[in-house]
C-alpha cells in the first residue's frame, strides 16, 4: 500500500494559510515517497453578513497567524459589506479542481488562500472561484458545470463527514494513512522542523516494512 498524507484544510482558514509554506516543504521533501490528498474541512457556515464586532474578531485571528507564521494578510478587510463567512463554496471549488485537475489541487488551494487573505477576494462568489480555476487549466464552463452539480455538493459533504469521522477538531490537520490505518500527524499549525522527524520516521518505517 502506498503512503498517503492527507491534508484536511479549508480555503478560508487562516491557520491553513499559515501552514501553506510548511505543507509545501513537506511535498518537496517527500514527493517521491508519498501520495498527498486534500480533504476539504468546512470551517464556517454563516449566513449573516459579518458585523463590525465579528470583523475585529476575525482580524485578531489573522494578526495572530501573521505574527506566528509570517504569512501575508490584508488587514484592511476590503470585503463587501454583504460578505457572510460561509466556506462551503470555496471548499466545493477546491474539490472541483481536485476532481477535474487533480495535479493542480494544492496550487489552487494556495491561490484561494492568497486571494482571500491578501487580495480580500470574496470566495463565496462563483465567478471569483471560476476565474481563479481558469488559471489552473480548468475551462470556466467546465468548472461551473461541475461546481454547481449535485455530485460536487455530495462529494463536498462527504469530505466534511470524513474529517469528522477521523475525529478532526481543527484545521489544518495532517493525517498519515498506511497499512496500519490512519494516524494524526498534527491537529493545527506546526512548523516543518517540528513535523519532519516524525514524517521521516514514518516514511522510513514504511519503506522497511514494504
Amino acid at each position: 500500500m502506498h503512503k498517503e498524507l492527507i491534508l484536511i484544510a479549508d480555503p478560508m482558514c487562516s491557520w491553513c494559510w499559515g501552514f501553506s509554506p510548511t505543507f509545501e516543504r513537506i511535498l518537496d521533501a517527500y514527493a517521491n515517497q508519498i501520495v498527498a490528498t486534500l480533504v476539504v474541512g468546512g470551517l464556517r457556515h454563516q449566513t449573516q453578513p459579518l458585523n463590525d464586532e465579528m470583523k475585529q474578531y476575525v482580524l485578531g485571528h489573522w494578526r495572530h497567524v501573521h505574527q506566528t507564521t509570517g504569512q501575508p494578510f490584508n488587514f484592511n478587510f476590503e470585503l463587501p459589506p454583504t460578505f457572510a463567512y460561509n466556506t462551503e463554496p470555496a471548499c466545493r471549488a477546491a474539490l472541483t479542481v481536485r476532481e477535474l485537475r487533480p495535479e493542480n489541487t494544492f496550487a489552487y488551494l494556495k491561490q484561494l488562500h492568497h486571494a482571500f487573505y491578501v487580495d480580500n477576494a470574496d470566495l463565496t462568489q462563483t465567478s471569483v472561484l471560476a476565474e481563479l480555476a481558469v488559471t489552473h487549466g480548468v475551462e470556466r464552463g467546465t468548472f461551473e458545470a461541475f461546481f454547481e452539480s449535485q455530485q460536487a455538493s455530495e462529494k463536498t459533504q462527504a469530505d466534511f463527514h470524513f474529517a469528522k469521522r477521523l475525529g478532526i477538531q481543527g484545521f489544518p490537520s495532517v493525517v498519515l494513512n498506511d497499512h496500519t490505518g490512519y494516524k494524526l500527524l498534527t491537529g493545527g499549525y506546526r512548523p516543518f522542523d517540528d513535523l519532519n522527524p516524525y514524517l521521516a520516521a514514518w516514511v522510513n518505517e514504511q519503506e522497511n516494512a514494504d
